[in-house]
Order: C-alpha cells, then sequence, then structure tokens
C-alpha cells in the first residue's frame, strides 16, 4: 500500500503554515497534486490518503478532493487503483461523509484509533457482502453463495459491483483445473 500524507502534500503545494484543509479552491491544487501522483502508480496499486497530521476538512474541500477523486476512480480515470483514507478524526469523517453521500459514493477508511469502516452511500445487501470479505479477507462467489445462501449469479454480481465500486480487488486464479475470479478486501 503507497501512503499519501496529505500534510506534508498541504505544505508543498499551499506553503501557507495551516494544517487545515478549508475551501474548494486549495481542495482543488490538493487534488490535482494527487491526479498527477496517482498516475504514476502501478496498476492495482492501493494508495492511502493520510488524513493524520490535518487538523479540519471543510464540506467543500472535502467534495473537492475525496468526492471529486472517488468518483473519478470509478470513471476509470486512475486505472485499475483503489484509494482509502487513513488517519482520520471524527470531525474529518463527517464532512467527508457527506461529502460522499451527496454523490452517492462510498470508500473504505480507517479512523485514527484504528477502527475500519464504510464511508457513504452502499446498499444494505452490497454492506453485508462487503463485511463478509472483510472478515474473510478473500472471498469467491461460491464462497459468498454457501455463506448467504444466494444463487451463484446474485452472489457474482455483488462482487462485481463492489469491485467496481472500488471497494474489493479482483484477482483471478486457477482452481480445480479452472479460473476462478478472487475477490480480496483492500484494507
Amino acid at each position: 500500500m503507497k501512503t499519501y500524507s496529505l500534510y506534508k502534500i498541504l505544505k508543498e503545494e499551499l506553503k501557507n503554515g495551516s494544517s487545515d484543509l478549508v475551501t474548494r479552491q486549495s481542495g482543488q491544487v490538493i487534488r490535482e497534486r494527487i491526479e498527477r501522483d496517482i498516475e504514476k502508480e502501478k496498476d492495482r496499486a492501493v494508495i492511502a490518503l493520510d488524513f493524520s497530521n490535518i487538523g479540519i476538512i471543510d464540506y467543500s474541500c472535502a467534495d473537492e478532493i475525496v468526492a471529486k477523486l472517488v468518483s473519478r476512480l470509478l470513471g476509470s480515470e486512475y486505472g485499475d487503483k483503489y484509494l482509502i483514507l487513513a488517519g482520520l478524526t471524527d470531525n474529518q469523517k463527517e464532512n467527508i461523509e457527506v461529502a460522499l453521500e451527496r454523490k452517492d459514493l462510498a470508500m473504505m477508511a480507517e479512523m485514527r484509533d484504528g477502527k475500519k469502516l464504510l464511508l457513504g452511500n452502499l446498499n444494505n445487501y452490497l454492506k453485508e457482502t462487503l463485511e463478509l470479505i472483510i472478515k474473510k479477507d478473500r472471498i469467491t462467489a461460491r464462497d459468498i453463495s454457501e455463506a448467504m445462501n444466494l444463487e451463484a449469479n446474485t452472489s457474482g454480481t455483488r462482487l462485481l459491483n463492489l469491485h467496481k465500486k472500488r471497494l474489493v480487488k479482483r484477482t483471478d486464479e486457477i482452481r480445480d483445473g479452472g479460473r476462478v475470479w478472487v475477490y480480496v478486501r483492500i484494507n
């Protein structure tokens, strides 16, 4: 996993002495820097946006940085990459979650105390499936079918939807002489 310190990026790009992420204009400068860095990463990279040394992030900056990055990630602008948030406080989490919810987006996050959670909007059945993947680390459609008593095509669709939302990684493996998609948690 590659970690981007938002504090370091803030210092390098804005040079204003603040540890707060405020205003849409500041958010745009930070997002554009992150986008340039993401383009250099290899496909399948998991990138953590680390908020550890950041004070506050207001809604407009959260929307400009986080929601736009996730939206563009889902639009395949960055290739096959994954984003998570790290080192969040409760106040940061609240403004980021509102920005994600307003655009009907979701992403994985880790709080400063180490608690991992999902931010934003996700259907209950996909949340339930994601929780099982997080618990097991890696899973196949057959595993989901058996654990949740679902038809194989329903399991496969749920897993594919979680992958398209960049909430899980997908890899293929040879099992029992055939190729099988395996879905893996990203944090």
